[in-house]
């Protein structure tokens, strides 16, 4: 998440938000100091995993990523 928020405050936006449903305190004060606003649905006491709050939170194959961010820079090159 912070390499995206340092990528895209490069490319310059008014502002900056990050919403999540479910963080670690510490996670989202780190990532407060790059972007202007966060906005985080449960911070909860005992945190371990995100996976730990969702019923199925299966793992994502490296080919599944590369084939997204291949279509999303596709998506972004036809506008």
């Amino acid at each position: 998440m912070r390499a995206a928020l340092w990528a895209l405050r490069a490319e310059g936006p008014q502002r900056l938000i990050v919403a999540v449903p479910v963080g670690a305190r510490q996670a989202v004060d780190m990532l407060a100091d790059d972007c202007d606003e966060i906005l985080c649905l449960r911070l909860p006491a005992l945190f371990y995993a995100v996976g730990q709050f969702y019923d199925d939170f299966g793992q994502v194959t490296d080919e599944e990523v590369v084939s997204l961010l291949r279509g999303a820079h596709e998506m972004a090159g036809s506008r």
